[in-house]
């Protein structure tokens, strides 16, 4: 008989186990799963939704709130996510999986929220959104829900075997720092400016990064930025989510600031930094393909490797 409840200490095996079976794209340890959802500061135990056979854990759906704002005092409270959900393949089809959410839109609805999106959840996303080509159930299943595609982030990876800048790019540095502009590791006098930078000027996820990176042992070398002068204009880092050291960004130039190909140059040197350091690829989950940025990296040698929607539903 299946039955329906909400997490409880000691399911944690049997959710990786059930994960790592239904998402074979995107398997998951312990440790990922302690770090990302269990000591999650807006983790609620009533959000992470289970489904069980006869003691088995045979369906999971996680939704969640802000009880910690992202920064100052903005629990953007009337929004929620479902970060990620999965059904046992032998279950699929009888409605678990429908049951399961509307348990995690309850819980939702329950504390005010209007808005849910999957899966563009931070600091702690696993994914940006439901990669439709790995799993195509899921997507139509998102879709049959009510939820909506918002725009589809592309994941981009390059190797570094063989890299090295190119001469233009050192040619506009030199340039660039003929007019003054500086670009340099980072050190402790950098980290205070560059956090209040990445929160302002772009997001409080990017200055969440860096801080919390530093705490847990980023070093400050696999940070980057640049300066006009004594102003900070734009900067990038690589190894700072979980530290995973191939995995690169935030990265940002500020918009006043653009079109002088500073961004060319941090990406660059920054990948010089990460073949120095004897890593064979660099990659990252999140950009618009069509951006700015998207442009710029695909000009620099990466290839898009996923592509992901960001999908939301209205509720009342």
């Amino acid at each position: 008989m299946i039955t329906y409840r909400y997490y409880l200490p000691g399911d944690e095996s049997g959710i990786v186990s059930l994960w790592n079976e239904c998402l074979p794209k995107d398997p998951l340890t312990q440790q990922r799963f302690r770090n990302l959802v269990l000591l999650d500061a807006n983790f609620d135990p009533k959000g992470l939704r289970i489904a069980t056979d006869e003691g088995q854990i045979i369906g999971c759906m996680y939704a969640i709130r802000r009880l910690l704002p992202m920064i100052g005092i903005d629990l953007e409270p009337e929004n929620g996510w479902i970060p990620f959900f999965f059904v046992h393949p032998s279950y699929r089809k009888q409605g678990v999986g429908e049951q399961l959410m509307k348990a995690g839109i309850e819980f939702l609805a329950s504390e005010g929220r209007k808005n849910v999106f999957f899966a563009s959840y931070a600091p702690n996303y696993i994914l940006p959104g439901i990669d439709e080509e790995a799993y195509p159930e899921g997507y139509s299943f998102l879709v049959k829900q009510g939820f909506e595609k918002q725009y589809s982030p592309v994941a981009m990876d390059r190797s570094l075997v063989g890299f090295a800048p190119s001469v233009d790019v050192l040619e506009l540095k030199a340039q660039r720092e003929q007019e003054g502009y500086t670009f340099s590791t980072a050190t402790d006098k950098d980290l205070y400016e560059v956090i209040q930078f990445a929160n302002a000027v772009f997001n409080p996820d990017w200055g969440r990064a860096i801080r919390e990176g530093v705490l847990q042992g980023l070093s400050l070398h696999r940070i980057l930025i640049a300066r006009e002068g004594e102003t900070l204009v734009g900067f990038c880092i690589y190894g700072g989510y979980e530290g995973i050291p191939d995995r690169f960004g935030p990265f940002g130039v500020d918009p006043s600031q653009q079109g002088k190909g500073l961004g060319k140059i941090l990406l660059q040197e920054c990948l010089r930094n990460m073949r120095a350091e004897g890593l064979h690829g660099a990659w990252f989950l999140w950009t618009g393909e069509k951006s700015t940025a998207g442009h710029l990296y695909k000009k620099t040698g990466f290839e898009v490797t996923r592509k992901f929607h960001v999908m939301k539903k209205l509720i009342n």
